[in-house]
């Protein structure tokens, strides 16, 4: 028996957020067993962290598969380290990434994606989605379409073909549009287990890479997805000199005993 912290990620006030399984004691545990209890427990993402070392490890999971990267599994492993009174840092499939955690809400900052590129408007309309005023590919390592939509009207109202969008050749999808500092998002990955994320972490990273790549080479966001997934969601976003710092309120809901 093992325990497994579940937390919400990114929650708009006490209310919503994106759940996250966080195990701490991952020994004994492959790659296949972790993948067996990410798929269980059936959030977007689980993560498992190894504090054996001088910088803590952690190994993300959605239901379906292993990624390098992910925002909301190390905002929240970063909330929970910083409780532990562990170091500022953690590593992943990236690299050691910075975290802080300010009350009830942790951050995490990472470089901008330096591989970012013009998408064509008309690309994720293969899947149901709506032609974009703009569109960027930005790889994180995973790859997302990026299509900034002309309102909040048509993210809401979208009807993704998660099949289609499967079969695509990026990992991910963000449906956005933008008020000024405002965002509407929608993010879907069915390709990694997650047909809609309620709040996405790496998205927010791209999005900001994308507006860097495109002239804004600073700027703050605030982003509300979630609402269409059950689960309202806010993230903080700020980025400049090339960083990028994502943030939102942490809360944990219970202790789960995990029978591995």
């Amino acid at each position: 028996m093992r325990a497994c912290r579940v937390l919400r990620v990114f929650t708009r006030g006490e209310t919503g957020g994106n759940r996250l399984g966080v195990v701490t004691d991952p020994s004994g545990l492959d790659g296949a067993a972790m993948q067996e209890i990410a798929a269980l427990l059936g959030f977007s993402e689980t993560v498992f962290l190894d504090c054996r070392g001088a910088v803590p490890t952690a190994r993300i999971f959605t239901p379906a598969a292993e990624i390098p990267f992910a925002g909301h599994p190390l905002v929240g492993a970063a909330w929970v380290l910083a409780a532990a009174g562990a170091a500022r840092r953690v590593a992943c499939g990236i690299g050691e990434v910075p975290f802080r955690v300010e009350g009830e809400r942790a951050w995490i900052e990472v470089a901008a994606s330096r591989e970012v590129e013009v998408a064509a408007p008309g690309a994720g309309s293969v899947a149901g989605l709506p032609v974009a005023v703009r569109s960027w590919m930005v790889r994180l390592p995973l790859r997302y379409l990026l299509l900034e939509a002309r309102s909040e009207g048509m993210v809401a109202a979208a009807r993704p073909d998660f099949a289609r969008l499967a079969e695509q050749p990026w990992e991910g999808t963000l449906l956005f549009a933008r008020a000024g500092s405002q965002v509407k998002a929608r993010f879907f990955a069915p390709a990694v287990g997650v047909p809609e994320d309620p709040a996405t972490g790496s998205a927010a990273v791209a999005l900001a890479s994308a507006l860097a790549f495109s002239g804004e080479k600073e700027g703050s966001l605030s982003i509300n997805q979630g609402d269409e997934a059950g689960a309202p969601s806010s993230i903080a976003l700020l980025w400049s000199g090339g960083m990028v710092s994502v943030g939102g309120s942490v809360r944990a809901d219970e202790t789960r005993e995990l029978d591995r």
